[in-house]
């Protein structure tokens, strides 16, 4: 599901006040990280992930690897926290996102 600019606005608002739910230590993505990252986004859909990496490009590679494998949208990226949102249909309340 493709998600808009006004969409993803208010998807940054929503995630603001929320703490990050996983965090990726010093040695990087790796196939458990992985797991718990598609848990939480089954669970909670919009979570924040702190990203402990050393520097930018290593960071901007860890977003990179998460969203090619869970197939969920970057919403917002600040220092080591990005945000990321997938939905779940399956779930009992899901987020409804604003229309066009």
């Amino acid at each position: 599901m493709k998600i808009t600019e006004k969409q993803k606005r208010w998807l940054k608002k929503q995630v603001h006040h929320l703490k990050p739910v996983v965090t990726v230590g010093q040695h990087g993505i790796s196939e458990p990280v992985l797991a718990e990252i598609e848990i939480a986004l089954a669970h909670h859909e919009l979570l924040k992930i702190k990203i402990n990496a050393g520097d930018r490009t290593e960071r901007d590679a860890a977003i990179g690897i998460i969203r090619e494998r869970t197939q969920a949208d970057l919403i917002n990226r600040i220092g080591n926290v990005a945000a990321f949102y997938r939905h779940n249909p399956k779930k009992r309340d899901p987020i409804v996102l604003p229309k066009l």
